[in-house]
């Protein structure tokens, strides 16, 4: 491809989309500059607080545990207080509590913070989810999903590398850095972006229609079923940094070898996150979650069969094509299936799904690799792939372009006098129409 089409290319994955969505994205980006405490914690605890594998294990359980516990209430915020109060009081709390854990001493205070920092790190994930919805036109979602997902993986690629020299220095200096970055995100979001959430018109007041709650959610079978689906995925991708550690270790190599091949996941999503998704973006979206499991479960299964250092980085490769695909694909399909005044909501339940996740995968990485060997374990995520391709091939099946989640029906409201003009967007997606813009199913 010459340097011409690379341009082209490039202006084109950036080009429409509103200020306001580049603004949520610089907030992304800021905010993952700072990831410290999840990707050092177990060696902070083990190295430089000479605790036992076991309790940091505890302490990344209760840490995932908070995240689930905050999802479905960061939802019901994201709905009834807005999108931006929201983001403000999980950035603000993150900071805080991020910083707090650098200077806790007591086991038990180690474990109750890292909870704390669970819940407060996790909550701002439905209202940026709910707000991008807000804010990007339905047929520029997916490559708004995938920008803002190269966003994270750039940030955390970059996080990593220097936490690590910072953490050679002094841990703590790694908790406030994250602790400021943090706060620095909730300024961004103080300063440049407006609140976003759907108005509901007279009309539709009047009406006196159905509200969204969190049992609209569980009643709703098909939404209900992507979030199954998502867990599995998840369950999935969270063995390359629970299992895959583990037994390329048990096999001999160090932990710089691990970092070696981990790190072509985040350069192979920076480098082809934003290309994948043109391809991708006007296809069938039913065909690329298939794919997409398939890949992830396949993927993640060759580890079994992997000896020389090159024979990991491959499997690394497959699965992280997976992740490519299927995060933004997956994040269409739950905007497409959530009623517009119920964002929050429906994306909380779906960010829960990836918050059980990382908390059953440690669990159940270690009772399978300590009670049957690693290979079962390999094995295991090739079934669970696909379950989920067979699960998406048949929750897809009847599907149509109009299609949406139970709850109240959207009305077409138009912009008021008091919106801000750079989410004036987010009013036409009230009407039904727009969502036919969506990939066609086959």
């Amino acid at each position: 491809m010459s340097v011409g089409r690379l341009r082209r290319s490039a202006r084109e994955s950036v080009a429409g989309l509103p200020r306001a969505f580049w603004w949520l994205w610089a907030s992304t980006l800021v905010n993952r500059l700072g990831a410290f405490v999840a990707t050092f914690m177990a060696l902070y605890l083990t190295l430089d607080r000479g605790y036992s594998a076991s309790f940091a294990g505890l302490v990344a359980a209760l840490h995932g545990l908070g995240g689930v516990v905050s999802s479905l209430v960061a939802g019901v915020m994201t709905d009834r207080l807005g999108r931006r109060p929201t983001m403000l009081v999980a950035q603000v709390s993150t900071a805080g509590a991020v910083a707090l854990l650098g200077f806790m001493e007591h086991p038990a205070a180690i474990a109750a913070v890292a909870m704390l920092v669970g819940m407060t790190s996790n909550a701002s994930r439905p209202a940026v989810q709910a707000m991008m919805a807000d804010i990007v036109r339905p047929e520029d979602r997916v490559r708004a999903f995938a920008l803002n997902y190269w966003a994270i993986n750039l940030g955390f690629a970059i996080s990593s590398m220097a936490a690590g020299l910072v953490a050679e220095y002094s841990y703590l200096a790694g908790f406030l850095g994250e602790a400021s970055l943090t706060l620095l995100c909730a300024v961004l979001v103080f300063l440049k972006l407006p609140e976003s959430r759907p108005e509901k018109d007279a009309a539709a007041v009047a009406q006196g229609g159905p509200e969204v709650g969190l049992g609209t959610v569980l009643r709703d079978g098909r939404f209900m079923g992507v979030v199954g689906l998502s867990f599995l995925i998840s369950l999935i991708f969270t063995q390359g940094s629970v299992a895959l550690p583990v037994t390329m270790g048990a096999a001999g190599f160090s932990p710089g070898d691990y970092g070696l091949v981990i790190a072509a996941n985040g350069v192979l999503v920076v480098v082809l996150q934003l290309p994948v998704t043109r391809f991708i973006e006007h296809r069938d979206p039913r065909r690329l979650l298939v794919v997409s499991a398939l890949l992830a479960g396949y993927g993640f299964a060759m580890t079994a069969f992997a000896g020389p250092l090159w024979a990991y980085a491959l499997t690394v490769c497959v699965w992280t094509l997976a992740e490519i695909v299927n995060s933004p694909t997956q994040m269409g399909l739950v905007v497409r299936l959530s009623p517009v005044h119920g964002r929050g909501r429906y994306q909380g339940m779906y960010t829960m799904s990836w918050a059980v996740a990382s908390l059953v995968a440690p669990l159940m990485a270690g009772f399978v690799i300590d009670h049957f060997g690693a290979g079962w374990l390999w094995g295991s995520t090739g079934v669970l792939g696909t379950v989920a391709a067979a699960g998406y091939w048949l929750l897809m099946r009847g599907l149509r372009e109009g299609d949406t989640a139970a709850g109240p029906a959207p009305a077409a409201a138009p912009a008021t006098a008091s919106a801000p003009p750079s989410v004036a967007v987010a009013v036409p997606e009230a009407a039904p129409a727009p969502v036919t813009a969506l990939p066609a199913e086959a």
